[in-house]
């Protein structure tokens, strides 16, 4: 309860003033950038997507290959962002793209080479790392490898990229699932700090458990510290954009969304009144 004061303090002061900060892009003056994770709306169009962030006045979104394919085109592409423009919404990233021969990292690289990324998440075959780091040394598009914790799947975990990589300079990185780092029985706010150098990308949300037991939660509702991931985030001058994954409730995946979104501006806002004090 004492570590969630700051957050409850902060939540109440948006509401009586109206949220007036709700105007500015993304509802916080804050260098920290809210998205959310494509995979939060899979059983959805971007269209209703779209709406969604509208109403929660968030401008970064994760894109998934189930909206935009692997095969499509430059002006399909091209279409596509236009259509996120008109909702204010930036697609920021591709991905997860997972890569399991030559011929899908090749098809990956292409796809992000076509909307134009600088970068996306992808999950190479451990025998397929060497291949991808040429790729990224080719194209100079990086990738962002996505962790994915007890469950079975490559790389757990930003420690065995790290072991796997070794260099930070080659161009793939981490995008660091912070519930699977949980999961996984790490804290994941120490190792933000530790593994600064190897994050690009972030999926937050909060989960039940600090093991395979795990599940995705509201956040607020979990046991991870989520303030001292925000405090780990800011330490570090994080500059890239910390997504909302919700896998609950695939069906209606909105309302708890919405809610993780509010508790994260919520701390978010309690570490910017603490600076100005």
């Amino acid at each position: 309860m004492r570590r969630n004061l700051p957050i409850i303090v902060a939540l109440c002061a948006m509401v009586l003033t109206g949220c007036a900060q709700c105007g500015k892009k993304n509802g916080q003056d804050s260098e920290l950038k809210l998205g959310v994770a494509g995979y939060s709306y899979r059983k959805f169009s971007i269209e209703q997507t779209l709406e969604y962030l509208k109403s929660i006045n968030v401008h970064y979104l994760s894109i998934k290959d189930f909206w935009l394919p692997l095969d499509s085109t430059k002006e399909e592409m091209d279409a596509f962002k236009a259509k996120c423009a008109e909702y204010d919404v930036d697609g920021y990233i591709l991905g997860p793209i997972y890569m399991k021969s030559e011929e899908a990292v090749d098809q990956a690289f292409a796809y992000a080479q076509r909307y134009g990324a600088q970068m996306f998440i992808g999950i190479p075959n451990y025998e397929l790392l060497d291949y991808t780091i040429a790729k990224v040394k080719e194209t100079g598009i990086r990738v962002a490898i996505h962790t994915h914790g007890p469950d079975g799947a490559a790389f757990p975990d930003i420690r065995t990229i790290v072991e796997k990589v070794g260099d930070p300079s080659l161009g793939v990185g981490c995008c660091m699932d912070l519930g699977h780092t949980f999961r996984m029985g790490w804290d994941p706010a120490e190792d933000i700090v530790k593994y600064r150098d190897w994050i690009y990308d972030i999926h937050i949300k909060d989960e039940t458990a600090a093991d395979k037991s795990g599940r995705t939660c509201e956040c607020g509702h979990g046991l991870m510290d989520l303030p001292a991931i925000i405090r780990a985030l800011k330490k570090i001058n994080y500059q890239g954009v910390i997504s909302m994954e919700f896998e609950k409730n695939p069906a209606d995946p909105h309302p708890g969304v919405a809610e993780s979104i509010g508790y994260l501006r919520g701390v978010i806002a309690a570490f910017s009144e603490r600076a100005r004090i």
